[in-house]
């Protein structure tokens, strides 16, 4: 009788084959230098789990509602304050500090006559003109001194001098030039944005680094081609963020101007209200210049996603 030795189990052919993959994909591994647990090079790249993102988004919302109630109720508090000094009881009175429900009750109103619609309007089209004339002029002016430097030394000082000038100091002569209405408001407007826009621009363009132009120029470009395809792309973040700065500051000034130089608009408004005693009125009109402010803010925010100046903002 003759043993027959069993045969191999074929648990142990499994495990025999899967030995052999695992030690071929770590000698591939080894010698490409790539993770063994790295995807196949043809797979879509995996992106990495942001589990704090949601949470990030969702407190974006809902913290600057909570600041938003807050400060409400530190108004409605402080308006309706009574506090016992030395045995006197001082409050707060309604012509010192009107109360949110007087401000509301002023809204009606105002709309109803339309006055705050086409003060709004008015207001709109004066920043609106005179920043963007200062945008149309002040940017390439910053270009050109910026790639110039016999140019950039011969203005600079001007320019610098002039952008360090109260646009109100302008006043009389806007009053003197151009009359009363449009004309004045949208001055010096102008001159309040169009030196920091310039003078931003000319520092950009100084700061580009000369191997940016040299390897351009290599590549055969020149002129228009230089321009559109290394200076713009290299100094659109700072512009960016000083037409952001810049309209803020129009938006300031637009106001200080309306409050004499014009008969309507959102300044006019104010300065009416005051006259008539109606701080309820003058404190909407400040709410409301407030919330457009942030409001043409974060319009030109929405620049900063454009995929060409993306990478300046990315951390």
């Amino acid at each position: 009788m003759h043993y027959r030795s069993p045969g191999v189990q074929p648990w142990v052919k499994c495990l025999w084959r899967n030995a052999r993959f695992l030690c071929y994909h770590n000698t591939v591994s080894t010698l490409t230098n790539t993770p063994a647990d790295a995807p196949p090079t043809g797979a879509p790249p995996v992106e990495p789990a942001q589990p704090g993102k949601r949470r990030r988004d969702i407190a974006a919302l809902v913290l600057p509602l909570l600041a938003l109630l807050a400060a409400l109720a530190l108004w409605a508090g402080v308006t309706s304050l009574h506090v016992r000094i030395f045995g006197h009881l001082l409050l707060i009175p309604a012509y010192d500090m009107p109360s949110p429900l007087a401000v509301a009750r002023g809204v009606p109103d105002e709309l109803h006559s339309g006055r705050l619609f086409s003060d709004t309007v008015a207001s709109l089209f004066r920043v609106g003109v005179g920043f963007g004339l200062s945008v149309l002029l002040g940017i390439p002016l910053g270009l050109w001194m910026g790639g110039q430097p016999l140019v950039r030394a011969a203005l600079l000082p001007g320019v610098n001098f002039f952008r360090c000038l109260s646009p109100l100091a302008w006043f009389p002569f806007a009053i003197l030039w151009f009359g009363v209405g449009d004309a004045p408001a949208i001055f010096l407007i102008f001159m309040a944005s169009f030196f920091p826009l310039a003078l931003t621009t000319m520092a950009a363009v100084a700061n580009i680094p000369a191997v940016h132009f040299r390897v351009a120029r290599d590549y055969g470009f020149r002129g228009r081609e230089l321009l559109l395809h290394v200076t713009l792309p290299a100094v659109m973040p700072q512009v960016i963020t000083a037409l952001r700065v810049t309209a803020g500051v129009a938006w300031v000034v637009i106001v200080a101007a309306e409050m004499v130089g014009c008969k309507d608009g959102l300044g006019y408004g104010v300065s009416d209200a005051n006259n008539a005693l109606r701080l309820d009125l003058v404190v909407l009109y400040m709410l409301l210049i407030g919330v457009l402010g942030v409001a043409l803010d974060r319009v030109l925010a929405q620049l900063t996603r454009l995929p060409s100046v993306r990478w300046g903002y990315e951390r």
